[in-house]
This record gives C-alpha cells, sequence and structure tokens, in this order.
C-alpha cells in the first residue's frame, strides 16, 4: 500500500539504500516483493526523482576524509582476520 511507499521515501529521503532499492523496483517494474499488495502507479517519476536526490544529498552529507580513513582501516582490519 502507499504507507510504506511513504516510508521508503522518507528512509531513502535520510540515506536508506534498501528503500531506495525498493521504490525503484516498483517504479520500475510495479512488481514488488509482495504483488498482491502492491499495484503499479504508486511511485511516479517526480516522487522517485526526489527521493533519489535526497538520497544522494543525504550520503554525500555523511562523507568525509575522517569516515573514509576509518572505514579503510576497519576495512584492513577485517581482512587481516584481526576484527
Amino acid at each position: 500500500d502507499d504507507r510504506a511507499v511513504k516510508h521508503w521515501i522518507i528512509a531513502a529521503n535520510m540515506g536508506h539504500d534498501g528503500s531506495l532499492e525498493n521504490l525503484k523496483l516498483v517504479y520500475r517494474e510495479g512488481l514488488p516483493a509482495s504483488p498482491q499488495i502492491y499495484r503499479e502507479g504508486l511511485v511516479s517519476k517526480e516522487d522517485f526523482a526526489s527521493a533519489l536526490r535526497a538520497h544522494q544529498t543525504a550520503v554525500d552529507a555523511t562523507k568525509s576524509p575522517q569516515r573514509e580513513t576509518a572505514e579503510r582501516f576497519w576495512r584492513e582490519e577485517a581482512a587481516r582476520g584481526d576484527g
């Protein structure tokens, strides 16, 4: 139902990747995981475009050199098996 779509839009706007993927699926194919609940047309082109822009803005806002350094460090630790 469109209540789920509204929640996906909110979460995507905050940078949640899974919600953006759900919106993309409903927008492009109209065939989500539960076809009996959803129907085509729940996500308009404008809604999807807006959510996509907001998602990218949210993701960009979390980027920083310090975060990238920390992420690299933890990936290297995990690859060595120390984490």
